[in-house]
């Protein structure tokens, strides 16, 4: 899809699609969600924060300076971190939980009409964008949601058929595949 760039999208919107996410299921209750909004000129931050850890890093000069301007290409950016745990175990639960949660934003911001995408946070910026949206430290950036009104949409690839196997009940029988 494409996106109307200069059409804002209302917090409430965002906030409500936050609220959702939490109907995830999660593990012992932990409520591992972390959300900030990133609009306006904080698009214009998070890219710089962004870029300059990965120039400290060393990435190429032109993956450096796309970063810089790449979080303009829709009204709002949505990072969502997922708080580490008491255990390996339970942050691994937490960032399982945080990624259903995801999905269900997804979803519920194609319903609304908006167009949206799941970005990832690039290697060595993850501690700078925790501290950019202050998130408690040891919090894994799970996604950065880019989210906008859809102006028009472009034809997607088409999707593979799923692969799906059928444990049989007798272990000497093989499993069938579809």
């Amino acid at each position: 899809m494409l996106v109307d760039k200069q059409r804002p999208v209302p917090r409430d919107v965002i906030c409500d699609l936050c609220e959702l996410a939490q109907w995830a299921p999660n593990h012992k209750r932990t409520w591992p969600w972390r959300f900030a909004i990133v609009d306006g000129d904080a698009r214009a931050r998070l890219g710089s924060v962004i870029a300059d850890a990965m120039q400290v890093r060393g990435d190429p000069p032109e993956k450096v300076e796309k970063a810089r301007t790449k979080y303009l290409r829709t009204p709002v950016t949505l990072v969502v971190g997922s708080a580490p745990g008491d255990s390996p175990l339970r942050t691994a639960e937490n960032r399982d939980a945080v990624a259903a949660g995801i999905e269900i934003i997804l979803l519920a911001a194609t319903a609304r009409g908006l167009a949206s995408y799941w970005g990832s946070c690039p290697k060595g910026a993850n501690d700078v964008v925790v501290d950019l949206c202050g998130f408690e430290p040891g919090t894994h950036i799970s996604a950065l949601i880019y989210l906008g009104w859809a102006s028009s949409t472009v034809d997607s690839p088409g999707r593979p058929a799923p692969i799906v196997h059928v444990v049989p009940a007798d272990r000497d029988m093989p499993a069938d595949g579809y």
